[in-house]
């Protein structure tokens, strides 16, 4: 016979583990990889943020779970689901329409852990005593907050390392501005002949020595050059136009909706001619800073079916010397006979001599998200095949065989949550909250990522691994404890308008990041750091006022539905975040954060809250 009773540290700290990788996984890893894979900002925003769905209605179907088999066997049947999922994902990142193919299986991800959530949650309360279920909840945390750990840092500097050691040898050259100096003359593309240096392949730039003059050039003349570039890597394959990239190698055109064309277009621009990204150029001359074209090329034929990414950027020196076309390549056997193009500007007012160092960095980041992704999905059959011996089995975990009465009773559950006192200061609590919070976290990530030249810092994924996904977790989970212990001290009302500060305020440090654009790692990771304390200390105010919302008698199932709201907060926000950074770009996009932040303050400003709720009763122990 099963045992009904098991040695919980034998299965608590493995199912929540279980539990937190998906959604780290379908919240902040895929947000990494379609950013690596070259996907936009405001696509990433917009369609990732449409995979908190599942989260938001899960109460919806939270009676099917009840009512059909146990709480055991959806947790299994999820993890395999999962597993499955995940070897998906890996299948088809190699495929032309790979954004679609593994949004689809991210969605599969979504809803399998949404359901899992239910599941485990449920099975967590039937599975153990009153007193355990006190005792534990600090071991189900703490092992969430490692799969958290794992998915933003351990994953991402696998899959970085990976990228890095199957990627062929930098190049790294110095771009030297000089008065006085003559303008070498390029040879064409099509005369260029690549030489073979060695066995070993790297990526070599040419001219190897960049010198150029502050002279002006004719705006048209500038424009010329772009145009040139733009054609060239779009006709060898070196870059895909993003339509064409979504919709998996074939460029689609379509007539923009009545929507767009009465209210999107005419909003993005107003936005893009008063706060966008050139808004602040406003110079007619005919004349603009001196543009330069380097070639970038490799030095040997790449493996056969192998594609390399080639990412250019500004590594270090003069800000006034920038990309403005041709920072991300496409390289195969196909065509590494030719160069990639990338356009140089200085500023026009650069008349001094200056310097700036770039770097071309390559590495086959699809096998590298191959790889992270079979071994994810190896870890999910661990899982089930574990769990499947581990878990034990409640008396009280049976399927209720009585789906029309449970549905009756879920709808009179969820109408008594609408009826509760103050509910509209409660729900606008739970949307608004983290409004600023739910656009940042969307694009912290990306901005990290993102080139110098496009207003990012230019981090590789193994750093950003470490510094969001490790340093800032750790932050997150201190601030977290924090939060959950002064509240239990002094009460939520007394810490509340603390944390309110605390989840909003710090969120300031990337206005400072996006415009100081410090190189220094240590400077990075105290900002990430502090931003990211912030949201723990103050999130716990978040957490702690749902559990108050929801006290009652159906407790469990309102405490679900303030989970959906929560979601629902992140979802929308989100959704719009990328497209309207990609107008405004990075710098007036986090100072939009800070002003969003406001709503949170009104909202807190009106819920109803008992004085005494969270503190420590007298004489308990």
């Amino acid at each position: 016979m099963p045992s009904t009773k098991k040695n919980p540290w034998l299965w608590v700290p493995s199912l929540y583990y279980a539990e937190g990788l998906p959604y780290v996984l379908v919240m902040i890893v895929s947000v990494i990889m379609y950013k690596r894979l070259g996907v936009s900002n405001t696509d990433i925003a917009l369609y990732t943020s449409w995979l908190y769905l599942p989260w938001t209605i899960k109460p919806l179907w939270s009676p099917i779970v009840d009512a059909l088999r146990t709480k055991r066997f959806w947790i299994i049947s999820m993890q395999l689901i999962i597993g499955a999922g995940l070897g998906g994902i890996a299948l088809t990142i190699p495929a032309d329409a790979y954004f679609k193919l593994t949004l689809g299986f991210f969605w599969l991800l979504a809803f399998s852990s949404a359901t899992h959530d239910i599941a485990a949650d449920g099975f967590y309360m039937l599975g153990l005593s009153d007193h355990d279920q006190a005792w534990f909840v600090g071991i189900r945390s703490t092992f969430y907050r490692l799969a958290m750990i794992t998915g933003q840092g351990l994953l991402i500097i696998l899959a970085g390392f990976i990228e890095t050691t199957t990627g062929p040898v930098p190049a790294e050259f110095t771009f030297t501005v000089n008065p006085g100096v003559q303008q070498e003359r390029m040879v064409q593309p099509d005369s260029f002949r690549i030489v073979l240096q060695s066995n070993e392949i790297g990526i070599q730039n040419y001219p190897e020595k960049i010198e150029v003059p502050t002279d002006l050039m004719d705006k048209n003349k500038v424009d010329s050059l772009v145009s040139f570039a733009q054609n060239w890597n779009e006709n060898h394959g070196f870059t895909v136009t993003e339509e064409a990239s979504i919709n998996g190698g074939t460029q689609k055109r379509h007539e923009p909706s009545w929507f767009a064309k009465i209210v999107t277009q005419p909003l993005e621009n107003f936005l893009r001619s008063n706060w966008g990204k050139s808004a602040q150029k406003t110079a007619r001359t005919a004349e603009v800073g001196r543009a330069q074209l380097v070639y970038l090329h490799l030095s040997n034929e790449p493996p056969p079916d192998e594609e390399i990414i080639v990412n250019f950027s500004r590594a270090s020196g003069d800000k006034s010397i920038a990309i403005i076309e041709g920072s991300r390549f496409i390289i195969t056997r196909e065509n590494w006979q030719k160069p990639c193009l990338t356009v140089i500007q200085l500023d026009p007012k650069l008349q001094t001599a200056s310097s700036a160092r770039f770097i071309a960095r390559g590495g086959n980041i699809r096998l590298s998200w191959i790889v992270t992704f079979l071994v994810l999905g190896a870890l999910f059959i661990f899982f089930l095949i574990y769990h499947k011996f581990m878990l034990p089995f409640p008396a009280s975990d049976k399927s209720s065989g009585q789906g029309s009465t449970i549905f009756g009773e879920f709808f009179i559950t969820f109408a008594s949550f609408f009826k509760k006192k103050g509910i509209w200061s409660i729900l606008a609590f739970l949307l608004f909250y983290r409004f600023a919070e739910a656009q940042l976290a969307k694009l912290a990530a990306p901005f990290l990522l993102d080139v110098q030249d496009a207003g990012g810092l230019a981090l590789t994924t193994g750093q950003l691994g470490f510094v969001y996904g490790t340093v800032g977790v750790l932050c997150l989970v201190f601030g977290g404890l924090l939060g959950g212990f002064l509240a239990a001290r002094h009460g939520l009302k007394y810490w509340l308008w603390w944390m309110v500060l605390a989840i909003n305020i710090p969120n300031a440090v990337y206005i400072y990041l996006s415009q100081a654009m410090p190189q220094d790692l240590f400077v990075i990771n105290v900002a990430v750091a502090l931003e990211q304390f912030g949201y723990g200390f103050g999130f716990t105010a978040y957490m702690l006022y749902m559990i108050y919302a929801a006290d009652g008698e159906h407790k469990t199932a309102h405490f679900a539905i303030c989970t959906g709201f929560m979601a629902l907060g992140m979802m929308l926000p989100g959704m719009l975040s990328g497209w309207l950074q990609d107008i405004i770009g990075y710098e007036n996009f986090f100072i939009w954060v800070v002003i969003a932040t406001i709503p949170s303050f009104i909202a807190t400003k009106f819920i109803p809250i008992d004085a005494d709720f969270g503190r420590k009763e007298k004489g308990t122990k």
